[in-house]
């Protein structure tokens, strides 16, 4: 049996190509119920199709592609979930749901992909258009995805060793909730305003958390706030804006903290490394066609952070989510 070796690389470019087909693969998937149909248990394609009510044909495809993508096995023609479809796709998993952000990505992001050449040419956004109960799939949804890069970064980083956190300005209240989760011993305050701090408490409330945090509802880079933190967190505040307000934040991360204390900045950061990492790539473009905020170089990140009196120390790559950036104050 000879074996033909694709010489010229044809096979990568097809597979990165069609990369919206497995997407949209999965979201229909997701939508019509095939995940939480296995939850009953293994099933043929003619037992799902009875389950959802799709076609068996449609059944048959979709299947077949979720187990060529890895989130579905089939042995002897049966079909069943992945540990993780178990875990993040049939809505009774004991891991986070993460069917909210799958019907965000297809709801909000891939119409917004389809005009991503003329955002490429002239980085500008789309227009984003929330109105109805676009807003409600919108928020659910990336609260969705940042409650998983807060799980994520407390199975990463030991808050342990901190007693008092400020998250400053982030954008959701799950990181600063994990973080008291993973370290009983930790208080924490979430400092920002309007509806991101109302979101914020909830989380923190439905975490069991709240009786140790508190809320300062200020202004991140112009209110009062007080000081001592040990531990100061910039999660997915980067990203938002541009350099003067970014070294602005760093400054006053650094105002707040006592000595010795550990910055974390969580973000994409585009890198400087001969293959750049592929998620903080692919966000640098999503950020620009949703609504114009951009993806940093992790270097310049670094450039304000020494400007503001943070020395970084190392860089986390969390997987499948955003790098965090570790800085001990000066």
């Amino acid at each position: 049996m000879s074996v033909h070796r694709d010489a010229s690389g044809a096979a990568r470019i097809v597979e990165v190509a069609t990369g919206y087909m497995a997407a949209k693969q999965l979201f229909a998937a997701t939508e019509t119920g095939l995940f939480a149909a296995l939850a009953k248990g293994p099933a043929s394609a003619a037992e799902l199709a009875a389950r959802t009510g799709l076609p068996e044909r449609t059944a048959r495809i979709l299947a077949d592609a979720m187990t060529a993508l890895g989130l579905l096995t089939r042995t002897g023609g049966r079909y069943d979930n992945t540990p993780a479809a178990a875990r993040h796709l049939t809505g009774g998993g004991e891991d986070l749901d993460l069917r909210p952000f799958l019907t965000f990505l297809d709801t909000i992001s891939y119409p917004h992909w389809l005009g991503f050449g003329a955002s490429a040419r002239t980085a500008r956004p789309a227009p984003l258009d929330l109105g109805g109960d676009r807003m409600e799939i919108f928020l659910t949804g990336v609260m969705t995805y940042n409650a998983l890069h807060a799980r994520t970064l407390a199975a990463h980083y030991d808050f342990t060793a901190h007693r008092h956190a400020l998250d400053l300005g982030g954008l959701s209240g799950a990181f600063l909730a994990e973080a008291l989760r993973s370290a009983p011993a930790l208080r924490g305050a979430f400092c920002g305003d309007g509806e991101l701090a109302e979101l914020a408490m909830k989380a923190l409330e439905e975490a069991g958390v709240a009786e140790r945090a508190e809320l300062i509802e200020t202004d991140p880079l112009t209110g009062d706030l007080p000081t001592g933190f040990d531990l100061v967190l910039l999660e997915h505040v980067v990203h938002r804006f541009g350099p003067e307000e970014n070294l602005r934040l760093a400054e006053r991360a650094r105002a707040v903290a006592a000595p010795g204390a550990t910055l974390l900045v969580l973000d994409f950061f585009l890198d400087a490394d001969p293959v750049q990492r592929l998620v903080d790539a692919l966000h640098a473009a999503e950020y620009l066609v949703i609504d114009g905020t951009r993806v940093h170089p992790e270097d310049e990140v670094r450039g304000w952070l020494d400007a503001a009196g943070w020395e970084p120390r190392q860089t986390l790559c969390l997987p499948g989510c955003p790098r965090v950036l570790v800085a001990r104050a000066r």
